[in-house]
């Protein structure tokens, strides 16, 4: 396999895969309905558990959904600059979408590839230094996660309209600091899981080679 179509391979491999796992944690409604009962937020906010559900639902759907133009949540209400940050964060949660909708593909084809040359050690490498980065930024987050929160936000948006009021936007108040973290530390995990899925097929491949 020449070193070009390698590389070619391994990039779509792993944008599918950190695309992946960013759709599946934002798809984890579950553990957004686990916080609601974990970090008290129900009580916090003043609200039922199924309200909160209803209204989280909303949110994500105008997140996720491009035809979904309008953001409106049912028991919160969003200021003009609060209503910006929604609209950077869809264009961000759609450019992941199609970044996986256009890696996928490529990556499988790859896979399929390795597969068939009985060349799936060249993923040991690769991945071995991939799943470094989870490491460090995990304990970049356990250390400081408010500063590791802050410099997230800096450098994904060119504003500082994340900053909710919660006076203007009472919807921060039912997302709390800890229930990001868990986002963040979902997201590691699932990412962890997929680089150890390869890893151990290309284990695989060198005891049967």
């Amino acid at each position: 396999m020449r070193r070009l179509n390698r590389w070619a391979g391994l990039t779509a491999l792993f944008l599918a895969l950190i695309s992946l796992v960013i759709a599946l944690t934002i798809n984890a409604f579950w553990l957004y309905r686990l916080d609601i009962h974990w970090l008290g937020i129900s009580q916090t906010v003043g609200m039922a558990p199924h309200k909160l559900m209803h209204n989280y639902y909303q949110m994500v759907g105008y997140l996720e959904l491009p035809w979904v133009t309008d953001l409106n949540m049912s028991d919160f209400p969003t200021s003009y600059t609060g209503m910006i940050h929604f609209h950077d964060v869809k264009n961000l949660f759609l450019l992941n979408n199609v970044v996986l909708l256009v890696t996928i593909l490529p990556a499988g084809l790859f896979l399929r590839q390795l597969h068939r040359r009985a060349e799936q050690w060249r993923l040991l490498w690769p991945v071995q230094v991939a799943a470094v980065v989870p490491l460090v930024l995990g304990a970049l987050m356990a250390v400081n996660f408010n500063g590791f929160f802050i410099a997230f936000h800096k450098v994904l948006f060119r504003n500082n309209d994340w900053l909710f009021d919660p006076s203007l936007d009472p919807i921060i108040t039912a997302l709390p600091d800890t229930f990001f973290l868990h986002c963040f530390a979902l997201a590691f995990i699932l990412f962890e899981l997929g680089l150890g899925i390869l890893y151990w097929r290309g284990r695989v491949a060198i005891k049967r080679a």
